[in-house]
């Protein structure tokens, strides 16, 4: 079998994974190359959290930077007349899912050489990066708005980040990430560009499928923004049909904000129709506040290769939902809130049954953002 590689999913180009790169000659989002997969047999058992994947990995990875991410609890609840089972990606230890990515992206990047990162994010990207940066002897700086909210970047201060305030919109602190990288103060590790951040996102797939008695569930619905977590499922669960360790892959959900749902509103344009003129406008789903994701294509993909789809949740949907899970002892952050009102209108819609088995993601902690305004619809 010949050696993995990075791969242009708009061009077909093929790159090396030494050394290692972050986009194309194009410019454009790269990808790895599917895996082979594994099976229950390559688990490795004794690991410590999603490592026991990675024989999954495109990379051998000698020393892994760990702190515990990964295996977080699969608890089956209520919601009317489903039974989801919730995903508690909180219980990470920055408390978001994105510490599987950081894990595995910045052990690979380390490996490769790294020793400054370079992130653009005011929330849980850039608290993750610093958190493993930290535990990986990485030097971190975080590129965020000027406007950014110092409460939100209270824990990539605490890790030891140098913060860099960049005045104006959110693309402005990634361009100066970008510029700082070029002029090679350090590599850019960003969570939205970086191909090896998805390496450890699809272990939410292979921990699924393992929770679950090794079978894949019938649905996974999930807040959407980037997309991190819809493509490593995706990914990962392709690669469990490759190696015939699942017979069909389970339909993948996307549920967005109303009030910024590019991925919701291009999902309906039929073939030929102009792309969508949906007005972004701010949502208490932070976490999700992504207008021109920059792997748009890619996520429109893998939703309609999986049969699944999509769906964009008023703010007041949100704020009721996030009020629920807490009174059920889940306070979560109001991005995951998202999943749960999600998951709710495609059981009224009927695209999803209630009694199939269906997994959600709750991504990220409470204790991380400003509750929304008390809900008055539950």
């Amino acid at each position: 079998m010949s050696e993995p590689m990075y791969l242009d999913p708009a061009s077909g180009a093929r790159y090396a994974l030494e050394p290692g790169r972050w986009r194309s000659d194009a410019g454009g989002p790269l990808l790895l190359e599917p895996g082979r997969g594994i099976t229950s047999a390559d688990i490795e058992v004794g690991a410590p959290g999603l490592w026991r994947y990675r024989a999954a990995f495109a990379i051998e990875v000698d020393a892994p930077i760990m702190l515990g991410e990964g295996r977080t609890p699969l608890v089956q609840g209520t919601w009317g007349s489903a039974r989801p089972h919730w995903k508690l990606e909180w219980c990470s230890p920055t408390g978001s899912f994105k510490d599987r990515g950081a894990s595995v992206m910045l052990s690979v990047l380390r490996q490769q050489g790294a020793r400054a990162v370079i992130e653009d994010s005011s929330g849980n990207g850039g608290a993750s990066i610093a958190a493993y940066g930290a535990a990986g002897g990485l030097d971190v700086s975080v590129f965020a708005p000027a406007s950014t909210s110092p409460g939100k970047l209270v824990q990539s201060r605490a890790y030891g980040a140098r913060i860099e305030p960049v005045a104006g919109p959110r693309v402005a602190s990634q361009n100066a990430a970008i510029a700082a990288a070029e002029r090679g103060e350090g590599w850019y590790a960003s969570h939205n560009w970086q191909p090896f951040f998805l390496e450890g996102t699809k272990t939410l797939a292979y921990e699924i499928w393992e929770d679950l008695g090794f079978r894949a569930p019938d649905a996974v619905v999930m807040p959407v923004g980037a997309g991190s977590s819809l493509l490593g499922c995706a990914f990962g669960f392709r690669e469990l049909l490759r190696s015939g360790q699942i017979e069909r892959l389970p339909r993948l959900y996307a549920a967005q904000p109303l009030n910024c749902s590019p991925v919701d509103a291009a999902f309906h344009v039929k073939p030929g129709d102009p792309a969508p003129a949906r007005e972004a406008r701010p949502t208490i789903a932070e976490g999700t506040a992504i207008p021109r994701p920059i792997r748009l294509d890619v996520m429109l993909h893998v939703l309609r290769e999986s049969g699944g789809g999509t769906v964009a949740v008023p703010e007041e949907e949100i704020s009721a939902a996030h009020a629920v899970l807490a009174s059920r002892g889940l306070y979560v952050e109001p991005t995951s809130a998202t999943a749960a009102a999600g998951f709710g209108l495609l059981v009224e819609r009927g695209a999803i049954l209630p009694s199939e088995t269906t997994v959600v993601l709750l991504t990220g902690s409470g204790l991380k953002a400003e509750p929304p305004r008390p809900a008055y619809r539950t």
